[in-house]
């Protein structure tokens, strides 16, 4: 099983963005990145890229005196913990209940719901004829 990727904090995660953007990034170009977001010190982001790279999420090399953050965890890995955390811990581990709130809580654009429906027509297309029965609908049953 592979191993969990840890947790981030905003700021963390707004670091991880932006080396995710460029594909690999200089602690300079980072800090010019999010400048527009937030104002922070070269040496904050240095010290936050060395604290990703400990963690296991960014590798550097070395160009000069200069050193180049690349990603080595993939976007969606994160993603995926990031809103399988919030599912497990906010609905009880159901994707229906947090859909059922994003469509409630949210203003969703035509095109975007035509997404969302192009999305879980393919997901059903995906699942075997037999044993059709969701995570959710087995845990119903289990409790039941």
């Amino acid at each position: 099983m592979a191993k969990k990727p840890p947790k981030l904090g905003d700021v963390q995660l707004e670091l991880m963005k932006v080396v995710w953007a460029k594909g690999k990034a200089t602690v300079r170009e980072v800090t010019d990145a999010i400048a527009a977001k937030r104002e922070m010190a070269y040496t904050t982001v240095l010290t936050m890229l060395r604290d990703l790279e400990t963690k296991g999420l960014l590798s550097h090399e070395v160009d000069g005196r200069t050193y180049v953050y690349k990603p080595v965890v993939q976007r969606k890995r994160i993603v995926r913990g990031i809103v399988g955390d919030i599912t497990r811990r906010l609905f009880d581990g159901s994707p229906a209940a947090l859909l059922a709130h994003v469509l409630d809580a949210e203003t969703i654009e035509p095109d975007e719901l035509d997404r969302m429906k192009r999305m879980i027509a393919e997901k059903e297309r995906e699942r075997p004829e037999e044993g059709r029965s969701s995570k959710a609908e087995r845990r119903s049953r289990n409790h039941e």
